[in-house]
């Protein structure tokens, strides 16, 4: 991103490295994020702004390594192999946790994670990474950030410092936060739609926008049967791999529709590792803000690094 400051240029090369974050940082070019970094103006008050790239690529260690703002201030300055990553000198300074929090927040005002998610997921489909064989759809809840209303409050009671917030019923217990709609390319485990939502809106709602259209086959449990998005899977040459769900016609799941469900429970799995990692590796169980707004960018920096971590293992296969 820039010349080597002196100290850096006399130091050993191999001074902070770190296998992980090295493959990932050779596995793309960078620099045709930077347009899209640039759009957000990462400055502090008297002070330089501080380059949009390195900032961006700041905000996916933070995702990648679970840290609070105040975490990656103190990692930035305190980890080499961070420094190494994000492009900062050995001399330079780096940004404190206010800086970061407002490049994060003004990050997802302007959708910048979003084109950067696309952007990224498009150099690793060049790279033939993305199989198209099928699209695995799912949904998982994020819980609010804050506590729900007491019970006093009334059915369907909201907090009103965090009103993006939806209930959701799920194993017989209710939960508020938010959904993370996802479509992930069977084989490869690469994400390639993310949609995020209140926790209210049912998963059927947004399917149709985690569809591609190029992909072989179309993967989803009983919360996506519709007719009409079956008739658009059909004539689009998309094979419809969608469960059935008990009516009134069928109100009891047997025969072949029973086994149909069997069979594409067992395809569809594979979309459950990138809920467990979202929720165990990447800090993703609870929403860090009670927006939506900001929790979506949370999100699709998840679905980034996670996409670029797991290219790394599969290029390594």
């Amino acid at each position: 991103m820039k010349q080597l400051g002196f100290a850096s240029a006399f130091a050993d090369p191999q001074l902070g490295s770190n296998k992980k974050l090295d493959e990932i940082d050779q596995l793309i070019d960078w620099s045709l994020l930077q347009p899209l970094a640039q759009r957000v103006r990462p400055g502090t008050d008297g002070r330089p702004p501080y380059d949009a790239l390195a900032m961006l690529k700041a905000l996916y260690l933070q995702r990648l390594y679970d840290l609070s703002d105040p975490g990656l201030e103190e990692a930035l300055r305190d980890r080499l192999s961070f420094r190494r990553f994000c492009g900062f000198a050995l001399e330079d300074c780096t940004p404190d946790e206010t800086t970061i929090l407002r490049f994060r927040h003004d990050a997802a005002h302007a959708g910048m994670l979003e084109q950067c998610f696309a952007a990224v997921t498009a150099q690793l489909d060049g790279q033939g990474l993305v199989l198209r064989q099928g699209t695995m759809m799912d949904a998982s809840v994020i819980r609010a950030q804050r506590q729900p209303p007491a019970m006093s409050a009334g059915r369907g009671a909201v907090n009103a410092q965090e009103p993006d917030a939806g209930w959701t019923g799920r194993g017989g217990k209710t939960m508020l936060g938010y959904k993370a709609h996802v479509g992930v390319d069977q084989g490869s485990g690469l994400v390639r739609r993310v949609v995020v939502t209140s926790a209210s809106v049912y998963e059927s709602e947004v399917a149709d926008e985690l569809i591609c259209g190029d992909e072989r086959a179309v993967y989803g449990d009983r919360a996506y049967p519709l007719k009409a998005r079956r008739a658009r899977l059909k004539s689009l040459g998309i094979k419809d791999r969608i469960m059935h769900r008990a009516d009134k016609h069928h109100p009891r799941i047997i025969g072949w529709r029973a086994r149909w469900n069997d069979l594409v429970a067992r395809r569809r799995a594979p979309v459950e590792a990138v809920f467990s990692a979202m929720k165990r590796l990447y800090g993703l169980a609870r929403a860090r803000s009670p927006c939506l707004r900001y929790v979506a960018a949370d999100v699709l920096a998840f679905a980034t690094i996670y996409n670029l971590r797991r290219a790394a293992i599969l290029k390594a296969l």
